[in-house]
């Protein structure tokens, strides 16, 4: 299979990047590496998360994250700052910034559905169509995750039909788009290859997946070269390499941006973004994120 062309980078250094970090980053320091994304030629930054900050201290600010970049002129000039949404509450909160695009996240393991997100799938998915139609009717778009597609830190490996299946009901219910996410980075190219191959036997277009990959085993980028075999062209990473999860112990960070940037770069895949100024932005977050105080 050839290829694709071009490809699409989704930044999401600011929430998963930042999430798990145990310093407590400040706002205006978020809101600056935002705004050095944006400069970069990336079109999706993922930038915060209606979470509870009991839950998440790191997201504590996402009203005034939100509410300052949907201000921005960014914002109106085509850059998509989506927000992860967890629940009803969540959504309700994110109303109120006035945000163009949420995402959703459910999950292939049961275990893990329950640890992040306090739901069984089966419950999860219910919420999250509620939410959707009401996102719909606000003309949000929506995105949706799957976690933990190659592996979960509480039950082991996850079969390949399960992640298909949850998959396309997300799709079906109004997602424009499914990110598949190897949460804990215990994929290799062969397993990502099969879950590829029974997601796209659903009948969900390659067009309407991405791939969210963690680099806990150095695996990422065989990992999404794979995913290019199979024609996906949408690709999470984050800034860096910053991130993981909290409520999956031992997770690596997501894919560093450069990193992708760096093979997409060398197999002549047009991606718009200035691979220079990732790397500016990649030692500036690192910095700031030593400076930052400890967390009481």
């Amino acid at each position: 299979m050839l290829l694709p062309t071009k490809v699409t980078i989704y930044e999401v250094g600011p929430r998963d990047g930042l999430q798990n970090e145990t310093r407590l980053i400040p706002t205006h320091v978020k809101l600056d590496l935002i705004n050095r994304l944006s400069e970069s030629g990336l079109r999706f930054i993922e930038a915060s998360a209606f979470v509870s900050p009991k839950w998440v201290p790191q997201m504590a600010d996402h009203n005034e994250i939100m509410t300052t970049l949907m201000e921005s002129q960014a914002s109106k000039n085509g850059i998509h700052y989506p927000a992860l949404v967890p629940n009803q509450t969540g959504f309700d909160a994110a109303l109120q910034t006035n945000v163009t695009d949420i995402a959703v996240f459910a999950a292939a393991s049961e275990s893990f559905s329950r640890k992040n997100i306090n739901m069984g799938i089966e419950d999860s998915l219910r919420s999250f169509r509620q939410i959707i139609e009401q996102a719909h009717q606000a003309n949000i778009r929506v995105r949706g995750y799957v976690s933990c597609i190659a592996g979960c830190p509480y039950e082991g490996k996850v079969p390949a039909h399960r992640t298909a299946e949850i998959a396309a009901r997300l799709l079906e219910a109004g997602c424009y788009e499914i990110s598949l996410g190897d949460t804990i980075g215990v994929g290799t190219p062969n397993q990502i290859s099969e879950i590829l191959d029974h997601v796209l036997a659903t009948d969900i277009p390659v067009e309407a997946l991405a791939l969210h990959c963690h680099d806990t085993y150095g695996m990422a980028i065989a990992n999404i070269y794979e995913g290019l075999r199979h024609g996906v062209s949408v690709f999470d990473s984050s800034v860096g390499g910053l991130g993981g999860c909290p409520y999956a112990p031992g997770a690596a960070g997501n894919v560093a941006t450069e990193k992708l940037l760096y093979l997409l770069d060398g197999l002549g895949i047009e991606t718009g973004v200035q691979r220079d100024k990732i790397l500016e932005i990649a030692t500036f977050i690192r910095q700031e994120i030593s400076q930052s105080p400890s967390k009481t």
